[in-house]
């Protein structure tokens, strides 16, 4: 088997270890090299020694390294220009998510990748959550029969003060919504079924982080799929910084259907089916954890051996697009949005 050779630009965000972690030692995909233009970055990364960093210039490694894919970790507002440059390359790409924080970005994203030579892959683990999963095949199976609402609550911990500082510079973080909603604006219509059909409203806001005004740490959505069914969403900044992320209320989705609920916790790992006719709520099996499916699907991708159900370029296209137009929403104050 040939190997997929793997270069990285970029590691301003924590989320690209995971990448750089599961390459090493696989016998099908080797890392080949690992930019970081950031002198500061490059510095602290040098102090980890978690990471061979191999050049400082973008540019220069994509000239001077053979590689078939670049795996871009830089900050949210330079991820767009990355891979779309990686792209033009005619290297297959991998981010973080979000992949850009533009919509005219995306444009360009999607007509380079647009000929099926070139691969988008992103790190959108929460579908795979064995909690998202369960909820996924009960749905599926017609436990709560057709869903009609959904709320989800994505809460995250700012950790102001640890978190990088780029995250509060202008024009490098672009929205919350579109930072935290992702996830669950990919793992929604995975588990339903369903398809986005329309913002109802959106807003985000500074509630908390006063000491930097112009950053909205709070974020709030309405949102319908294309059966009608309400969603409501919260991916707010606003959790404890003392509890971390793992707090019940970290990616908790509740479907509410013809025939009963579903209540998934997925920091919690648990599923608990509310079904009309039976006596008391029944506790879902969970499938073992795994982790790492995005990269998975990535890479049977680029070889052309994608199995169904694996997370491909096309939804990793529609899901930005999707939170890219929900986050217009909000900060344009606009209404009754399509999304499809």
């Amino acid at each position: 088997m040939q190997k997929i050779r793997i270069a990285f630009a970029g590691f301003r965000h924590g989320h690209i270890g995971d990448v750089y972690r599961r390459l090493q030692n696989r016998p099908d995909a080797e890392i080949v090299a690992a930019c970081e233009e950031d002198a500061a970055t490059r510095a602290a990364l040098a102090a980890e020694g978690r990471f061979a960093i191999t050049h400082e210039s973008f540019e220069a490694m994509l000239s001077d390294v053979p590689c078939d894919a670049i795996a871009v970790g830089d900050y949210y507002g330079r991820r767009g220009r990355l891979l779309i440059r990686a792209l033009e390359s005619g290297r297959h790409v991998l981010s973080d998510k979000p992949i850009c924080t533009r919509l005219e970005e995306l444009d360009r994203i999607a007509a380079l990748a647009g000929d099926g030579k070139r691969s988008v892959g992103c790190q959108l683990d929460l579908r795979d959550y064995p909690a998202c999963r369960a909820a996924r095949a009960a749905i599926q199976a017609g436990e709560i029969g057709e869903v009609h609402a959904v709320s989800f609550n994505g809460q995250h911990a700012l950790a102001y003060g640890t978190r990088p500082g780029w995250y509060f510079e202008p024009g490098k973080h672009g929205g919350t919504i579109n930072d935290i909603a992702i996830h669950a604006v990919n793992a929604v219509p995975r588990i339903t079924g369903r398809r986005w059909a329309s913002v109802c409203a959106a807003r985000n806001w500074n509630a908390a982080l006063k000491a930097v005004p112009h950053f909205r740490d709070a974020a709030q959505m309405m949102l319908t799929l294309d059966n009608g069914a309400g969603v409501l969403g919260d991916v707010s900044y606003l959790a404890p910084n003392a509890f971390g992320s793992p707090i019940p209320y970290y990616w908790r989705f509740l479907f509410w259907g013809g025939a009963g609920l579903l209540d998934i916790a997925c920091a919690g790992g648990t599923a608990m089916l509310y079904k009309s006719g039976e006596p008391a709520p029944r506790p879902l099996p969970l499938p073992p954890a795994a982790g790492g499916e995005y990269l998975e699907a990535f890479l049977d991708e680029i070889r052309g051996a994608a199995k169904p159900g694996q997370l491909s370029t096309r939804e990793v296209l529609d899901s930005s697009r999707a939170a890219l137009l929900i986050q217009r929403a909000a900060d344009a104050g606009q209404v009754g949005l399509r999304l499809s």
